[in-house]
């Protein structure tokens, strides 16, 4: 008996070591040897005058210091603590585990200062660290691979300028099992040819997609997908850190009307300068503290481009009674008045 009972125990961890091995194999041994990643290289990106102005544009438009700086959670306005820009924060994600966007200051220590210019371009196109890690792709850096040779060149030049701040941060430290699926997600990159953008929507398009990330937050999704038919629909839940971690639904910005139909340049432009709408300013968790440095051609190229994005029927409110919405299946401000369309129909 107890030796038939030994017999199934071995049998059933063969079985299961043969599901676990098969489950790698097919999502990629990377899973548990670590991200692929390529050598990195001794390219050097020329220091000009040009790539300063560019890179500390670029910096603003992408909100890095949004999340790369610890803020004041006490103060509505969120803003950043005195003397952390750059430095790093824990960011309020514990759904995720502990998940830390690390100093990017030119600290040689505790930031990026010895990091070569090869090894921040990686980390910001490729997801991969200066160690080998993968990082999370909370860093956009599947946006990032998109950005134009110039336009990444720019910005290891300038964050090389960024006064260094001493000061360590831990690693971070995801939950069980995106601790191991994230390290699938980072891919070297491939030679490619920058589209040319000679359009305002084609211009808007670059801002919106690849250097602003407005999808990453404006789109819902579930378990990182994104849901079809719902780009820039809105409905994608934050947990507002001010106010104890309370849901925030981002809001619809296609023309829709229950989007921005309403929107004309003109308060399409205001609202990323002042970050007010009319009535009530927006949550600090969008960063229009960064897009009010944009230009306002970029904006008007950002506002053509949503323009020209289908539009989604998804009414979202986060000042309403949250309700269940058949098309996110979220529970949101508003979200019984969505109907999920019948397929086929």
């Amino acid at each position: 008996m107890a030796v038939k009972a030994k017999t199934v125990l071995l049998s059933g961890t063969a079985v299961l070591v043969a599901v676990v091995v098969g489950g790698i194999s097919m999502i990629g041994w990377q899973i548990v040897l670590g991200p692929t990643a390529r050598p990195t290289t001794d390219r050097r990106f020329e220091v000009t005058q040009a790539r300063l102005d560019r890179g500390a544009y670029l910096v603003e438009a992408a909100a890095c210091f949004h999340c790369h700086s610890e803020h004041n959670l006490s103060d509505p306005e969120f803003p950043i603590l005195e003397g952390r820009r750059g430095a790093g924060w824990d960011l309020p994600e514990p759904e995720l585990g502990k998940v830390v966007a690390p100093n990017i200051t030119s600290d040689p220590e505790t930031g990026i200062g010895a990091w070569t210019d090869d090894e921040i371009a990686r980390a910001i196109q490729e997801g991969v660290s200066r160690n080998g890690s993968a990082l999370f792709p909370v860093m956009p850096y599947l946006n990032f691979r998109n950005m134009t040779d110039e336009d990444m060149a720019s910005l290891v030049v300038y964050l090389r300028t960024v006064p260094p701040v001493s000061q360590v941060r831990p690693r971070s430290d995801l939950i069980f099992p995106l601790s191991l699926l994230v390290n699938v997600m980072p891919k070297p990159m491939e030679s490619h040819v920058p589209v040319a953008r000679t359009t305002s929507e084609a211009r808007g398009e670059y801002l919106v997609r690849t250097v602003a990330g407005c999808q990453d937050c404006h789109s819902p999704s579930h378990d990182g997908n994104p849901l079809d038919g719902m780009d820039l629909g809105g409905g994608f839940r934050l947990s507002d850190p001010g106010q104890n971690m309370e849901p925030v639904f981002t809001l619809n910005i296609t023309s829709d009307p229950s989007g921005i139909a309403h929107y004309d340049e003109g308060l399409f432009i205001q609202v990323l300068q002042t970050g007010y709408i009319p009535g009530r300013m927006l949550n600090h968790i969008m960063p229009f503290e960064s897009f009010q440095h944009l230009t306002e051609d970029d904006m008007r190229d950002m506002f053509a481009y949503l323009r020209s994005v289908p539009p989604v029927k998804h009414r979202i409110s986060n000042t309403d009674p949250p309700t269940l919405c058949p098309l996110c299946e979220e529970t949101h401000g508003l979200g019984d008045k969505n109907v999920k369309p019948v397929q086929g129909g």
